[in-house]
C-alpha cells in the first residue's frame, strides 16, 4: 500500500543491516550495519509515537539472516457454522486464535496450543487455508516482515476458557462478527474463511 511505503523501505533496511551483520567480521563494516538499523530506527519512530532509542533496541535484538516472522491462526467452525474467534485483552478487538510458532514447532501443532491456550478448545489440525504476508490484507502495520499461517481445525473436546492475553471465547455466524483486532485478523480474511468453510474442495491460498 502506499501510504505505508516507509514501513517496507525500513523493514528492508533493517533486514540488509541485520544479515550483514550476521556474516561480517570486519569493525567498520559492524558500524556501517549498526548506522543502517539507526536509520530504519528513526523512520519507525517518525511514523508511530516511539522514540528512535526504543525501537533501535528492538531491532537490535534481532540476529541471524534477516527472515519473515511467522504468524499461525486457528480455523475453527463449530456444528452450526459459526466461527470461533478470541477477545484480546490488548486492544478489545476479537481475532482467530493464534500467535507465534515457536522454534521447532511443526505449524501444526503450534495451531493447536495456540487454540488450546486461548480458548480452552483442543483441536486438532486439518487443513491449511491461506498462507499471507501481512502487508498485503489490510493489517494495521508491524514493525517486522511477517507471514500469517491460516489452517482449518476440527474440536476433539474442551470448553470456553480465557487465558492470559484473551478474556473472552465464542462463536459467530459470518454477519454477526465482532469488532476485529485488525493487527491480527481482518474483515477480509474472516470472509474468505466462510468461504473455505462453504467450499472445503478449495485449495489454499498464497500471496
Amino acid at each position: 500500500m502506499t501510504d505505508l511505503k516507509w514501513l517496507n523501505w525500513a523493514q528492508r533496511i533493517q533486514a540488509l543491516a541485520q544479515s550483514g551483520l550476521a556474516y561480517t567480521h570486519n569493525p567498520y563494516d559492524v558500524e556501517r550495519y549498526r548506522a543502517l538499523q539507526a536509520i530504519a530506527a528513526e523512520i519507525i519512530a517518525a511514523h508511530s509515537d516511539v522514540e528512535p532509542k526504543a525501537v533501535a533496541k528492538v531491532l537490535m535484538r534481532e540476529a541471524g539472516y534477516a527472515t519473515p516472522k511467522v504468524d499461525i491462526r486457528g480455523v475453527v467452525f463449530d456444528d452450526q457454522g459459526r466461527l470461533l474467534l478470541v477477545k484480546e485483552r490488548v486492544d478489545g478487538g476479537w481475532t482467530l486464535p493464534g500467535g507465534w510458532v515457536d522454534v521447532g514447532e511443526p505449524p501444526s501443532h503450534a495451531v493447536e496450543r495456540e487454540v488450546w491456550e486461548e480458548s480452552g478448545y483442543r483441536v486438532r489440525a486439518v487443513k491449511l487455508l491461506a498462507l499471507y504476508d501481512h502487508k498485503r490484507h489490510g493489517h494495521t502495520p508491524y514493525i517486522f516482515h511477517l507471514y500469517k499461517i491460516f489452517i482449518r481445525c476440527e474440536i476433539l473436546s474442551g470448553e470456553p476458557q480465557s487465558s492470559l492475553e484473551t478474556d473472552g471465547v465464542g462463536f459467530f455466524a459470518e454477519d454477526a462478527i465482532p469488532a476485529l483486532s485488525l493487527g491480527r485478523t481482518t474483515p477480509d480474511e474472516i470472509a474468505r474463511m466462510f468461504a473455505h468453510y462453504r467450499h472445503p474442495e478449495w485449495p489454499a491460498d498464497f500471496d
